[in-house]
C-alpha cells in the first residue's frame, strides 16, 4: 500500500496532512517569481515541507484512505500506523526513503531531512503552467546597426534638372490609362501580399500552440478537486479517460506512433484532431477514472514523465 500516494491527493486541497506516529507535511504557497539572469517566470505554487513534531492523528488520512480503499477506520488506522513504524525503521538503518510525486526522507545528525520534489505543483489554481524563459528585444543593438550603416554609406538625393518640353495631348491620355492600371495592379499586388502575410501568422501561431501543448508538463492530481479541462476531439472507440502518449500536428506521425505503442504491448489508439487541429494518440482509454489514474502514474514512472490524462466526461 502506497500511503504517499493518498498524501499527495490530499496536499492539493489541504495545508497540511498528518501521517499518524510519523510527521506533517506542509504545503506553503509561493507567489510567481522572476528570475532576472536567466528571464524566467516561474508561476505561483506550493511548496511542500516536512515537520516531524506534528505526528499526532487528526483523521484526515486515515479517513481519506478508508473511504478511497472502502475498509473500516480502526482496521485503516492499524494499517497507516504499521507504515509509519516501517518507515522510522528504513530512516534508522540509513536508507533514503522516496515518496514518489512528494520528495525525499533521509537521516541526518540523528534528525531527519526532507527534500521536496520540484516537478509537482500543487497548487490547483496555477495546473498545466511551467517555467517560461522571455527572450528580450534587441532594439538598441538593431538601431545602432542601422546608424553605424548610416555613417558608413550615405545616401544623397541631387535633384534633376531638365529642360520643359510640350506634352503631346495623346500622351496625357496614355499617361491616365498607365496611372489607373498601374493602381489596380498595384491594389491587387498589396492585396494579394496581405492575405499571405495573414496566412503565414495563422500558421506561426499554430506551430506555436503546437509547441506550448507538447511541452506543457501536466501533474497528477485528485480528480475530485480538478478544474475539467474540456478539449473538443472526435470520439475514441474505448472509454472516456484517456492516457495521453502525444500530439501531433501530421496525422501519419500519429499513426506511427500508435503502431509503434500497440508493438510495445499498449493497448494505444488514435483519438483524432482537438480544436487546436492536432492529432492525438491514448496509451489506452478506461471507463473508471481510478483505473486511468493508476495507468498514468504508471506510465509517467516507467514509460514518458510528460504523459498525461484526458477526461471527456
Amino acid at each position: 500500500m502506497r500511503a504517499e500516494h493518498y498524501i499527495e491527493e490530499l496536499l492539493y486541497r489541504y495545508h497540511c496532512v498528518v501521517m499518524p506516529g510519523f510527521g506533517a507535511f506542509l504545503a506553503h504557497s509561493r507567489s510567481a517569481e522572476i528570475q532576472s539572469g536567466t528571464n524566467t517566470i516561474t508561476p505561483p505554487a506550493k511548496v511542500i515541507s516536512f515537520n516531524g513534531q506534528l505526528a499526532k492523528n487528526d483523521g484526515l488520512l486515515v479517513s481519506h484512505m478508508a473511504k478511497a480503499l472502502k475498509l473500516p477506520y480502526e482496521e485503516m488506522l492499524l494499517e497507516v500506523e504499521a507504515i509509519s513504524k516501517e518507515w522510522h525503521e528504513r530512516l534508522v538503518q540509513g536508507e533514503e526513503l522516496d515518496l514518489i510525486g512528494i520528495g525525499t526522507l533521509s537521516t541526518s545528525a540523528g534528525r531527519i531531512q526532507f527534500q521536496p520534489e520540484n516537478k509537482t505543483n500543487f497548487l490547483i489554481s496555477s495546473f498545466g503552467l511551467s517555467p517560461f524563459t522571455a527572450i528580450p528585444v534587441q532594439r538598441e543593438i538593431l538601431k545602432e546597426e542601422v546608424e553605424e550603416l548610416e555613417e558608413r554609406v550615405p545616401f544623397l538625393i541631387t535633384p534633376e534638372k531638365r529642360e520643359p518640353r510640350r506634352t503631346a495631348p495623346w500622351l496625357k491620355y496614355a499617361a491616365v490609362i498607365l496611372l489607373a492600371v498601374s493602381a489596380g495592379f498595384t491594389g491587387y499586388r498589396f492585396y494579394h501580399e496581405n492575405t499571405v502575410n495573414q496566412e503565414i501568422a495563422r500558421q506561426e501561431a499554430q506551430k506555436e500552440v503546437s509547441r506550448l501543448i507538447q511541452e506543457a508538463t501536466f501533474f497528477e492530481s485528485a480528480p475530485i478537486e480538478l478544474p475539467a479541462l474540456n478539449i473538443s476531439v472526435k470520439k475514441a472507440s474505448k472509454g472516456a479517460h484517456h492516457v495521453i502518449a502525444g500530439a501531433f500536428r501530421i496525422e501519419n506521425n500519429a499513426d506511427k506512433k500508435v503502431k509503434q505503442l500497440r508493438a510495445e504491448g499498449h493497448n494505444a489508439l488514435y483519438l483524432g484532431q482537438n480544436k487546436y487541429g492536432l492529432h492525438q494518440v491514448a496509451y489506452a482509454s478506461f471507463e473508471d477514472p481510478r483505473e486511468a489514474l493508476a495507468y498514468l502514474k504508471k506510465i509517467r514512472r516507467t514509460e514518458s514523465p510528460d504523459a498525461w490524462l484526458l477526461s471527456e466526461k
